[in-house]
């Protein structure tokens, strides 16, 4: 099965809590954090919410 490696680009600093939240549960800290996660449809769903404050890339 294919993962995605989630990383953060941008800072949480003034967007809307979901937003905020969101992030955080995908487990990124901080900018320049990196996880990888399953390609599932949770959190192709996540990453589209804050798709402006990521980057994502398929690993396998």
């Amino acid at each position: 099965m294919a993962r995605l490696k989630v990383t953060q680009t941008k800072s949480t600093v003034g967007t809307k809590h979901m937003h905020r939240e969101t992030v955080r549960s995908l487990g990124l800290k901080r900018i320049g954090d990196t996880v990888i996660k399953e390609d599932r449809p949770e959190f192709r769903g996540m990453v589209r919410t804050v798709a402006h404050l990521v980057t994502v890339e398929e690993v396998d």
